[in-house]
This record gives C-alpha cells, sequence and structure tokens, in this order.
C-alpha cells in the first residue's frame, strides 16, 4: 500500500527499525538524554525563545489540546476559537466542557479567515485566541501572519494547533506571537500515533505554573518538572519516543526545517500541476502544503477511497459527515516520493478512462 493519508503517514526505514526493537526501561540518564534532545530539537525548529519548553504527552492529538486549554485558560478568560471545519469544532466542545468562556468566529466550508472577519473582534476585550492553523478536515490553511499580529495587537493569548502543519508548513513562534503549538507524532513528524507534543513559550510556561489545574494526568505543571530530568510523569510511549529522536536527527542531518518543508511543498506542487486536466477541483482558496482536498465531478469521494484502497493499493484520505461523498484529500507528508505522486496520479487517470471519474 502507498500511504498518501494525513496521519498515520508513511515512515522512513530508519524510524521503523526503531518500532521492532525490544522496548527498553525509561527511567534510566540513557532514556532521560533522548528526551532532552527531543525537546531540544523541537525548540529550535519551532523557534521558540529563551526559556521555552516541550512537552510530550502519551495521547493522541486531541489530548493535547484539552491539556492546553485546561492548563493555560480559566474563568477569567474570554476565547475566540475559529471553526473551519471538525478540528476548530473540537476546541470550542473542549472549551465549554471546562467552563471557558468563547466565541466561535464559523466560517464558510473552505473559505480562509479574512482581515475584515477577523478585526470585527478588535478591541473587544477577548484574552486568547485558538485556531486549528490547518482545518485539516476541510483542507484549509490560515494566515498565521494576520493571527499574530493580531494577538499582539490586542494583547492576546495565541494557542496554535500546527497537529498536521508543523514541518509541512512555516511556523515560527517567536515571530508570529504564538505561545503554544501543538503537534502529533503521526503527522508529518512521520512516526506511529501515540504521542502529542506540545511547546510552551516562557510566557506560557509562566501560565501554566500559576494556573490551579484539577487533573492528574493533563497537569503541565508536572510534565514540566518531570521534564526537567528528561522524564514523564507516567509510563510513556516509550518506542515512539525513541522513533521521534531519530525523525528529529535526521531531518536535522539533512538539512533543518527549512529543507523538510521545502520537500513536503514539492510533492505538493508536483501533484497539483498533475491533476490539473483530471475532473478534480482543489476545494480550498488556502492551500497547506501538508494535503489537497479534493472534490470529485459526478463520483462519490467515499467511493474513490475505497476503489483506490482496494483495487489499486493506495490510501488516500476519506472525509466523514456531511464531506463524506463530497471531498477527499491527499496528503503529502511522510515518506512519499515523486515516483508515488505518478503512481496516485496514473491511478486517477484510470478512474477516468473507467467513467468512475468523469
Amino acid at each position: 500500500m502507498i500511504n498518501f493519508t494525513v496521519g498515520p503517514v508513511q515512515s522512513e526505514d530508519s524510524v521503523r527499525a526503531i518500532g521492532a526493537e525490544q522496548v527498553p526501561y525509561f527511567r534510566t540518564a540513557e532514556f532521560s538524554e533522548i528526551m532532552k534532545e527531543n525537546e531540544k530539537l523541537m525548540l529550535e525548529f519551532t523557534n521558540a525563545g529563551e526559556n521555552a519548553r516541550t512537552v510530550f504527552i502519551t495521547g493522541s492529538g486531541t489530548a493535547s489540546m484539552e491539556a492546553v486549554v485546561m492548563n493555560t485558560f480559566d474563568e477569567n478568560d474570554n476565547v475566540l476559537v475559529i471553526v473551519g471545519g471538525g478540528f476548530g469544532q473540537r476546541f470550542s466542545q473542549i472549551c465549554d466542557i471546562h467552563d471557558i468562556k468563547h466565541t466561535d468566529i464559523n466560517l464558510e466550508f473552505g473559505k480562509a479567515l479574512t482581515y475584515d472577519e477577523l478585526y470585527q473582534y478588535d478591541n473587544k476585550g477577548y484574552t486568547g485566541l485558538v485556531v486549528n492553523i490547518h482545518e485539516t478536515s476541510t483542507g484549509v490553511h490560515y494566515d498565521l501572519d494576520m493571527l499574530g499580529e493580531f494577538c499582539k495587537k490586542n494583547g492576546m493569548f495565541f494557542v496554535v494547533d500546527a497537529i498536521s502543519s508543523f514541518l509541512a508548513d512555516e511556523i515560527d513562534l517567536a515571530k508570529n506571537n504564538v505561545d503554544v503549538m501543538i503537534t502529533g507524532s503521526q503527522k508529518a513528524l512521520a512516526c506511529p500515533p501515540g504521542i502529542s507534543v506540545i511547546v510552551l513559550s516562557e510566557k506560557a510556561v509562566k501560565r501554566v505554573e500559576g494556573n490551579n489545574v484539577k487533573s492528574m494526568y493533563f497537569d503541565l505543571k508536572s510534565a514540566l518538572s518531570n521534564g526537567e530530568r528528561g522524564q514523564t510523569p507516567f509510563t510513556p510511549a516509550v518506542s515512539i519516543l525513541r522513533q521521534i529522536n531519530k525523525r528529529l536527527k535526521n531531518i536535522k542531518e539533512n538539512g533543518g526545517v527549512d529543507s523538510e518543508r521545502a520537500k513536503i511543498a514539492a510533492l505538493a506542487e508536483d501533484f497539483r500541476n498533475r491533476i490539473k486536466d483530471l475532473p478534480l477541483e482543489i476545494v480550498s482558496n488556502s492551500l497547506s502544503n501538508a494535503v489537497t482536498p479534493l472534490a470529485p465531478k459526478g463520483a462519490s469521494a467515499n467511493d474513490i477511497f475505497l476503489i483506490l484502497k482496494d483495487e489499486y493499493n493506495i490510501w488516500v484520505c476519506p472525509n466523514g459527515g456531511e464531506l463524506k461523498d463530497k471531498v477527499f484529500r491527499v496528503g503529502h507528508i511522510g515518506a512519499l516520493t515523486i515516483e508515488d505522486n505518478e503512481t496516485l496520479v496514473n491511478a486517477l487517470k484510470d478512474l477516468e478512462k473507467r467513467g468512475i471519474l468523469f
């Protein structure tokens, strides 16, 4: 199978090999060094600034989304949540669960947030802004520069879920005034699912340390304290953290984050150029390098997903809910090549010849 989903994605052989090894005991100096190196490289790749920290949560991206809301906001906050799809809606639901006062900025399907839409909320007393910078369900990538400037102007605490965008699109915490960034092991980090990563600016660390969280597992103060010695409060997904270490070092050795992002951007551009004459519409007006969202003309998106899987040994990314038959997504992250793009596009051309795409 060739995997064009947006997570879990294909891993490099050197990363996969670690998953086949016996899981080592982790309360050791050796594992602590691995964790300290993971933290150092994550801070370097995000330009998080002095006294920033990284926390590794054994849990999916949603676990870190909830942990961040719990640890950085309280009853005194009034938060803007950008809702352009299922993942933005998830942040809204988390705020509801934890009684965080919030206002949703609801966007039309496939449309990016505009300056005029955002600045309706200028000088309105909001204390924070939360965004899935790449709304993976629709493929929309929001303007990080615009959002960062808005938060700076309004003195707002800025939380960015970059779960599918980190390494695929530029994100610079210092430049973009980002206080918290979230990502996950199974996206462009190209490791198995099971670890989510939270990068906290110095400002965010201070906010966490001053907040009283009624949780054992999601208390980030405990995670930060244990991280000082290169450990986690509870048993982590040891093998995945070792795989992340290998992957981060590979990125560093191969030119760093800019080189990795350029590789992903080239794959995305190549694929989009190859499908220009196919009966497929790119449905977003603001694209991430991570994924191309496609609406087939005259066919069910879910049928195409199933046919590619069952007859061509190719996974693309389906959608659920009301988008199930409207949009499928092609990812460009993970261990993919230009030759893999050719294989997928040839399969799509074959579907056109068969009258499935028309």
